[in-house]
């Protein structure tokens, strides 16, 4: 049902897209395909039934707000906290999401608008980007 839509909402760090498609999200930035999305989560359980979280970093995971991991499988995952985020991604079980804009360029409302099937209001301004560590089993580095 939600499988193909694009959904413009204010997520826990910008206004952004979120959808279950990876392919339709790479055709409306213009970005590569190689490139991944970060994977948004409701909770840390269902980070879980994705991926074995390194015993070093469980705790990080649990606590962290606005954060973004880059886990050893190479992909990214953020469990989110916010409600009016949550609200969606608790209908959706999981999705990707993105900044609402063209890949590398500032936001503009007329872009988001035209290319989401969704809008979910209210779409306040833009907050800072979250925070991204890469982890392996034991070691964590700072990437933003």
């Amino acid at each position: 049902m939600f499988k193909n839509l694009v959904f413009l909402t204010k997520t826990d760090t910008t206004i952004g897209f979120i959808s279950k498609s990876s392919k339709k999200l790479t055709e409306i930035k213009q970005r590569p395909p190689s490139k991944h999305y970060i994977k948004a989560l409701p909770s840390l359980k269902s980070l879980q039934s994705f991926i074995r979280i390194p015993l070093a970093h469980r705790n990080r995971l649990r606590r962290s707000n606005k954060t973004t991991f880059i886990l050893p499988n190479g992909n990214s995952y953020r469990i989110i906290r916010d409600n009016h985020h949550l609200l969606l991604l608790n209908r959706l079980g999981w999705a990707y999401t993105t900044s609402a804009n063209l890949s590398n360029e500032k936001y503009d409302d007329d872009f988001a608008k035209k290319y989401s099937d969704v809008l979910i209001t209210p779409l306040d301004s833009e907050n800072s980007a979250s925070t991204i560590y890469k982890l392996n089993n034991k070691n964590i580095k700072r990437i933003r």
